[in-house]
């Protein structure tokens, strides 16, 4: 088992001076990527298969690209209680968890302790963010058990999966900005709910969701078109809102067990992103806790939920 130095060094990290972002000219040629091939065991190959399929980061690859990243990846083994990221360092590998877990942390003031985030298990990566946007470590990791991950380096992963990552993950947070019960997350927090979203479609006259069922989970619509459907008094189902492209519905299910007040019917092929309360718990922490940072929003959110304080 490798301690944490000989993990950083085995797993390529490098402490680098500054992060900037790669400019590309006459003086600094991009040169063709030569992908690296570090030798596994057929039941290496078969476990980062398998950890590849769980994790959101290389959903968009194709066979080949997936070949090329399993090639390049190498394992790891963390102690428990070994620090693997720390917040505020330069980050060269991404790591995606195969078994134990780790316990992510993140300082929001210089005065305050580090506050817990979520614990990560197997099938889920993180530390990409550093490389997606050639930016410092944004939280601090540990291993809570003694874990072993997979990490790909900075070299691979900006030639095969940076540009199909960047691209869902920008169109998934431009859903999430506009979600105001969670204007109260940072950046890296709204980067982690697009790893539990869940693309769904549905066909004209198909319910997404049933007025009366409990609710657990919000939508995000892609593309086309839902209408919300109200029982009148007489059991008469009537059309009171019409959903499109980038409108979302079923916010409410994050905070609270209480019954759907209306049914979201699909108009057209409608194609939707979701994720439910136990998965965005589990990423990030219960809402209610977070969205008591922005006090004013905390309490009008569960004045019109009917919560006493």
């Amino acid at each position: 088992m490798l301690k944490p130095k000989e993990a950083a060094k085995a797993g390529g990290i490098k402490q680098r001076t500054s992060v900037s972002a790669e400019v590309y000219g006459s003086w600094n040629k991009r040169t063709a990527y030569v992908p690296k091939v570090v030798k596994k065991s057929e039941e290496q190959i078969k476990r980062i298969e398998t950890r590849l399929a769980q994790a959101f980061m290389f959903s968009a690859l194709d066979e080949k690209e997936k070949k090329i990243v399993i090639d390049a990846m190498e394992e790891l083994s963390f102690p428990a209680g070994s620090q693997v990221i720390k917040q505020g360092d330069d980050g060269d590998v991404l790591y995606v968890v195969d078994s134990g877990s780790l316990d992510c942390f993140k300082k929001f003031k210089a005065s305050e302790a580090d506050t817990y985030l979520k614990t990560y298990t197997p099938g889920e990566s993180f530390g990409e963010l550093a490389l997606l946007y050639n930016a410092p470590r944004a939280a601090s990791i540990v291993a809570k058990e003694a874990s072993v991950c997979f990490t790909l380096d900075r070299e691979c992963f900006n030639s095969i999966v940076k540009d199909s990552a960047m691209k869902k993950r920008e169109k998934y947070l431009e859903f999430l900005n506009k979600v105001e019960i969670l204007d109260s997350l940072d950046s890296y927090e709204k980067a982690k709910i697009c790893d539990c979203l869940q693309p769904i479609t549905f066909k004209p006259g198909e319910y997404i969701i049933r007025e009366g069922e409990a609710g657990n989970s919000f939508f995000f619509v892609e593309d086309g078109q839902a209408e919300a459907l109200k029982k009148s008094s007489s059991g008469k189902e009537e059309s009171v809102y019409q959903y499109k492209a980038n409108d979302y519905f079923g916010e409410l299910a994050l905070i609270n067990e209480q019954p759907r007040q209306a049914s979201v019917r699909a108009i057209s092929n409608v194609h939707v992103v979701s994720i439910d309360r136990q998965a965005f718990n589990r990423l990030l922490g219960n809402l209610v806790e977070i969205l008591k940072r922005n006090s004013a929003k905390y309490e009008a959110k569960m004045k019109e939920l009917g919560i006493k304080l």
